[in-house]
């Protein structure tokens, strides 16, 4: 990408594009395209269409989405399908009729099944039966990956996705019951810590094991990614069909942890000294979720932020009041 390149970034506010936006003005990009949802919503097509058709962006990274956990998921199942379904579906489409050179649509490690061999590759979509806890999600975003597929087909695209572990980091969603993990174990055991509380309840077993990417070095991978040269972005985005692969890259770190040693590993970043108490009544989730990030590794990429330092960074956001509670 030019450095003088029209880049819009989708879903600019959030943990994803936040991040995004970081990494593209401290590599030198300023003529970034950046709308508050109020100002654009890309739920709406006419809306959306005469955005694309007035501002004619070179790059488009689609990290707009409606977020949340697995209450949020259980909770809000129409709204996760329906406004992601129509988020995608007007941006991915607008993309191609403005003559967008690149897109970069953010999925998550849920589309893959819930007992998909581990750690999951790329070829393991649409292999198996999804976890029941976020299947609408996950529906929407299969739907985006396979929009993208069908437009490099049949119109010469090139849209490629991406799909990132679990994130962390500065502008999370802090919400008591609505966030991921991490942001709702930060707020937990910090008001734990200022009020006193002898302990901090967690959700599920703890046993489960999952895999955290801190919110900056996805967004590293995401720009590099998008610049790539021309040769090895675009085998990317035109996907192996015989080996069950659409143009997409898993963006993890390989590395897991159990829910209880992270919950641990919160509380001594934030400095609680109380209990742990697991209610599992509460669901796990997918037992294991482990991404196999090896097509992007061997492209030259590696993250930097360890999970210690990820957790202080985040929780130094928190403390500053960058995130949302809703």
């Amino acid at each position: 990408m030019k450095k003088s390149a029209k880049i819009y970034v989708a879903g600019h506010e959030g943990l994803v594009g936040s991040a995004i936006v970081r990494a593209l003005e401290e590599s030198g990009y300023s003529n970034l395209l950046l709308r508050k949802h109020r100002e654009l919503d890309l739920r709406d097509k006419s809306q959306t269409e005469a955005f694309f058709e007035n501002e004619k962006p070179d790059y488009v990274f689609l990290a707009a989405a409606k977020v949340g956990g697995i209450h949020a998921n259980n909770t809000y199942p129409a709204d996760f399908i329906h406004d992601n379904l129509a988020i995608q579906t007007n941006a991915i489409h607008a993309s191609w009729k403005s003559g967008v050179e690149r897109l970069l649509f953010l999925g998550s490690s849920c589309i893959y099944p819930k007992l998909a061999p581990q750690p999951m590759r790329e070829d393991s979509l649409l292999s198996g039966q999804l976890e029941p806890t976020n299947r609408p999600y996950a529906l929407a975003k299969i739907a985006g990956i396979e929009m993208c597929w069908s437009y490099n087909r049949q119109y010469g695209t090139k849209f490629l996705s991406v799909m990132p572990t679990n994130l962390y980091g500065p502008r999370d969603n802090y919400h008591p019951e609505n966030s991921h993990v991490i942001p709702a174990l930060i707020r937990r055991f910090e008001n734990a810590r200022v009020t006193g509380a002898p302990k901090v309840e967690i959700w599920g077993s703890g046993k489960v094991l999952r895999e955290f990417l801190f919110s900056d070095d996805m967004a590293d991978a995401c720009v590099y990614l998008m610049n790539l040269p021309q040769d090895a972005y675009g085998a990317l985005t035109t996907g192996l069909s015989d080996q069950g692969i659409p143009p997409m890259v898993n963006i993890g770190n390989g590395q897991e942890i159990s829910i209880a040693k992270l919950a641990q590993l919160i509380g001594e970043t934030v400095g609680y000294e109380g209990g742990i108490e697991f209610d599992t009544s509460r669901p796990d989730g997918s037992p294991r979720k482990l991404l196999d990030s090896t097509r992007l590794f061997e492209h030259g990429w590696r993250p930097r932020i360890g999970l210690s330092e990820g957790l202080r960074l985040a929780y130094q956001a928190f403390l500053r009041g960058e995130g949302r509670s809703q």
